[in-house]
């Protein structure tokens, strides 16, 4: 979740110099407001069933390793 944040900050402001402290809280502030007031969803495209076989996988690989 923090990098999707991270991601949607650097979209707002991040992309010119921000002078000091509080024009970042504003400026995080007012996109935050913003984000909430629209109705926005994630589109996961990792399910918890793709997840369940990668974690599978990566143990295996894992235990296979300290053999």
């Amino acid at each position: 979740m923090a990098e999707i944040e991270l991601s949607v900050l650097a979209r707002q402001c991040l992309d010119r110099r921000i002078p000091d402290q509080e024009t970042l809280k504003q400026e995080v502030a007012a996109g935050e407001a913003n984000r909430n007031q629209g109705n926005h969803s994630v589109d996961w495209r990792f399910t918890s069933a793709d997840a369940r076989i990668k974690q599978s996988a990566t143990l295996s690989l894992n235990s296979n390793l300290v053999e």
